[in-house]
């Protein structure tokens, strides 16, 4: 999860439009700092060791129901978007049918914690449920949480690329230099997942991949994060970088990222 996070922490001070639409960047700055996507990770990773990895979906949900509001109403100010803010209040939190890219921003801990791809769709699946159970919704956790599975168990970008391509029907087919001078500000998941996948196909290391994400602006942080977490898978992330991730979130969050890769 060392990738969402800090993909979250580097693109932040660029959502909303704000990237100069280049790779030749600053990696930290006084303006980055985590934001909702981190918040949601954390909540994400833990309710699923709670739960174990041999919990039924039912399970997973009641946990993240819990965990992401505990998490959401801890850091109250972190970005959340309207919808998710009222579920965060609400005394009977309910799903609302959003496809929005937070499913698909806080669902990275779902590609580490199982042993088999089914099982980690399974979760992931879940994970979006308890908010954004539109189909779209789902199919960004799924995706998202799919990539990271096959990068971490040695598979090849092409062979991610066809999977991705088949299982979701996501367009892969743009490299980053088509898609950035027209790409703005969006939060759904089929104009971001996609769009964060390819800059991880793209990228020729951790660095590169966090760099070429940046570069498409749009959503920085959300797109980063995503496009962080399967790169991670991929190439690990460099000491140097994690430690620097570490010392940027609170005490509480570190003990659950360290907990995640144990």
């Amino acid at each position: 999860m060392y990738g969402a996070i800090l993909g979250d922490i580097i693109g932040s001070p660029y959502e909303f439009d704000r990237s100069r639409k280049t790779k030749d960047l600053p990696l930290f700055s006084p303006r980055s700092e985590f934001t909702d996507d981190t918040v949601m990770t954390i909540a994400v990773a833990e309710a699923l060791m709670l739960a174990g990895v041999d919990a039924d979906e039912e399970t997973i949900r009641r946990n993240c129901i819990r965990s992401l509001r505990f998490w959401g109403r801890k850091y109250p100010w972190a970005g959340y978007g309207g919808s998710f803010h009222l579920w965060l209040q609400s005394p009977s939190p309910a799903p609302y049918g959003s496809y929005g890219n937070g499913s698909a921003m806080r669902v990275s801990a779902a590609g580490w914690l199982y042993d088999s791809l089914d099982r980690t769709r399974e979760a992931a699946r879940a994970t979006a449920e308890v908010t954004h159970n539109h189909p779209e919704g789902i199919k960004g956790a799924e995706a998202t949480a799919a990539a990271i599975f096959l990068a971490r168990t040695g598979h090849t970008k092409a062979e991610i690329r066809d999977y991705i391509c088949g299982e979701f029907q996501y367009d892969l087919s743009r490299i980053c230099d088509e898609i950035r001078p027209a790409y703005r500000h969006v939060e759904s998941c089929q104009e971001t997942v996609p769009e964060a996948i390819t800059a991880f196909l793209e990228g020729d290391s951790f660095e590169d991949v966090i760099r070429t994400a940046v570069s498409l602006g749009g959503d920085c942080d959300t797109l980063t994060a995503i496009a962080g977490s399967i790169a991670e898978a991929f190439y690990g992330v460099p000491e140097d970088l994690k430690q620097e991730c570490l010392h940027r979130i609170p005490a509480q969050m570190r003990e659950v990222l360290t907990a995640v890769r144990k």
